[in-house]
């Protein structure tokens, strides 16, 4: 029995060898059993899904009461949870000291936006000249069931426009043709996206509202967050390499429409998608051009406006800070931090930057 066992796994091993160079190369080269062996090995390693979940993404909010009101009342978010934290825990999570927290779930559709309101200590705002292109640049896509009417509820709430107008990705892009996209700001100046996809594009989830009579619902949920990147393949090496989220797409973005958008003159981007398992997507923005963005703050702290946080599922939160710890990655929090009652909404974890300093969350539920 063993050693049909063995024999079964050999042979699936192996055609899984076969169908991943097939599609790399036209020609297969003769592998030993040792090669096949460690071959197989490295893929079942680069595939390893640690990251279980985009959980939610995060934003440090300066006044709790009017962001709430604008992500319900423009956006229609709804309040899902609402606490009030402090002690030592808080502190080494957050990598700062004497912190006293109001952290707001906010739902749309099936994904969260959290809120955080650092009553004390308060940090800084986001900086006036920020773009686009800068690379502490985060945001989320919100996908709407309508482009124009959307559009017109935010023209009603006067909110601050990143982008001229919305924008529609051409034909001639045949990744993302036909998707419509828009970009503004909430009053803390945190960049937000809309996003329309037509038919055949996004996730499908984003069509079922659609030729719907009674259907009011413009909207619908958060498809993704997209974060700046200096150099997609170091940020592929750190998300996927050592993360084990997947490459789910890549586009080259450019033209009069993209540069609207953005609101960069000139900018052509390599954009790539990926997904973990479940949750949300999220997006690097590599701008090919121009080049000129700022880098991320050396001395950024959680409390400062432009601080987000992409909250990742993991199920063990000490291996996974180990493996980091392996990476040189760099830590907000000195270790794994156990959260008392489950104030958060997760038993443990702690706070890293990626290669480009965009905080990420490691959490065990």
């Amino acid at each position: 029995m063993a050693i049909k066992f063995q024999k079964r796994v050999f042979l699936i091993a192996f055609s899984l060898v076969l169908g991943v160079f097939a599609q790399e190369a036209a020609i297969l080269k003769p592998l030993s059993a040792g090669s096949l062996y460690a071959v197989t090995l490295a893929i079942a390693q680069a595939q390893t899904a640690y990251v279980t979940a985009v959980d939610s993404v995060g934003i440090t909010v300066s006044d709790m009461d009017k962001a709430i009101q604008f992500y319900s009342e423009v956006l229609s978010f709804q309040k899902v949870s609402d606490v009030e934290v402090l002690g030592s825990e808080y502190e080494r999570l957050q990598g700062l000291f004497g912190v006293r927290l109001r952290v707001v779930k906010m739902r749309l559709g099936g994904e969260i936006l959290e809120l955080t309101e650092y009553l004390t200590p308060k940090g800084r705002p986001i900086p006036v000249d920020s773009r686009s292109n800068d690379r502490w640049f985060q945001h989320i896509a919100i996908a709407v069931s309508d482009m124009d009417k959307a559009y017109e509820i935010l023209r009603k709430f006067k909110v601050q426009h990143a982008s001229t107008a919305p924008q529609r990705i051409p034909d001639t892009n045949k990744a993302a043709a036909g998707i419509r996209a828009f970009y503004f700001k909430d009053p803390d100046g945190h960049n937000l996206e809309i996003i329309y996809f037509p038919k055949g594009k996004g996730d499908p989830k984003w069509q079922e509202n659609k030729g719907q009579e009674n259907s009011q619902q413009v909207f619908l949920g958060i498809d993704h967050t997209a974060i700046v990147v200096s150099n997609t393949d170091a940020s592929l090496k750190f998300y996927r390499d050592v993360l084990g989220l997947k490459l789910a797409g890549e586009s080259e973005n450019y033209g009069t429409e993209q540069e609207h958008l953005n609101n960069v003159f000139g900018a052509k981007l390599r954009i790539s998608g990926l997904k973990a398992p479940s949750g949300l997507g999220i997006e690097f923005l590599d701008y090919l051009s121009p080049s000129d963005g700022k880098p991320y703050p050396a001395d950024a702290r959680t409390n400062d406006l432009l601080h987000w946080q992409t909250t990742l599922v993991v199920k063990d939160a000490k291996e996974i800070a180990q493996k980091l710890r392996s990476a040189r990655t760099i830590f907000i929090s000195p270790d794994s931090i156990a959260i008392p009652s489950l104030s958060l909404g997760f038993k443990r974890g702690f706070l890293v930057r990626d290669p480009d300093g965009h905080a990420l969350r490691i959490i065990e539920k």
